[in-house]
């Protein structure tokens, strides 16, 4: 009974720290990483009515295309970049 109470009471402080529950923090004043003008930047976007999340990875070019700003959009949906 002990040991089941342990195991209940381990379970809910897991669940509770701040550590399983955050991502790392973005600094919002930096832009995207600096690479060559074929890279690839792969940000989140958004697709109206659907609860899916969809990455692209576009050139710079391509984004500034569809009216993005990747160093202003980079810190909060900013994924990875493909050199």
């Amino acid at each position: 009974m002990a040991l089941k109470g342990f195991v209940v009471a381990f379970i809910m402080i897991a669940a509770a720290s701040p550590v399983s529950a955050t991502t790392p923090d973005r600094d919002p004043t930096m832009g995207a990483p600096a690479a060559g003008p074929d890279a690839r930047y792969c940000m989140r976007i958004e697709i109206t009515g659907s609860r899916l999340e969809e990455v692209k990875c576009w050139t710079r070019e391509k984004w500034a295309e569809e009216e993005v700003d990747v160093d202003k959009e980079w810190a909060d949906e900013g994924v990875r970049v493909i050199a």
